[in-house]
């Protein structure tokens, strides 16, 4: 069965991979996927993650970061979907957690979290929030 929300399914595979303990998390590799991986590593809510070419698709592998055996993020979730897609300006972007958290955005000048972009003045579809 195909999937229509490549990202959210990404998301949960590294949320349930976090409740579980477990110390990788695979999913198909995309682009925007290997970007959003990028930016939870420098932001220190994994360990690291690798870009593998095996198969047509290729692998995404992600190693899971943990604090006293609690997972360092606490909830990741979609906030844009197919079906209902969220975009906001430079002045809205959003603040998760009154700047705990970081919110991913999709602009013009690639994929950056929200502090990112207001430096850069740039708005965005909103893809997800972590924290």
């Amino acid at each position: 069965m195909p999937l229509t929300d490549t990202v959210s399914d990404f998301l949960t595979r590294i949320r349930n991979a976090g409740m579980a303990r477990h110390k990788y998390a695979e999913a198909p590799k995309s682009k925007l996927k290997v970007e959003i991986a990028r930016i939870l590593k420098e932001q220190g809510f994994i360990e690291d993650y690798e870009s593998l070419d095996e198969g047509p698709q290729g692998k995404i592998k992600v190693k899971m970061r943990y604090y006293k055996r609690e997972p360092a993020i606490r909830s990741i979730k979609r906030v844009s979907t197919p079906g209902r897609r969220v975009y906001a300006s430079s002045a809205n972007l959003p603040r998760v957690k009154n700047g705990l958290g970081i919110a991913i955005i999709s602009t013009s000048r690639g994929v950056m979290t929200d502090k990112e972009a207001r430096e850069a003045n740039a708005g965005g579809e909103t893809l997800c929030e972590v924290w």
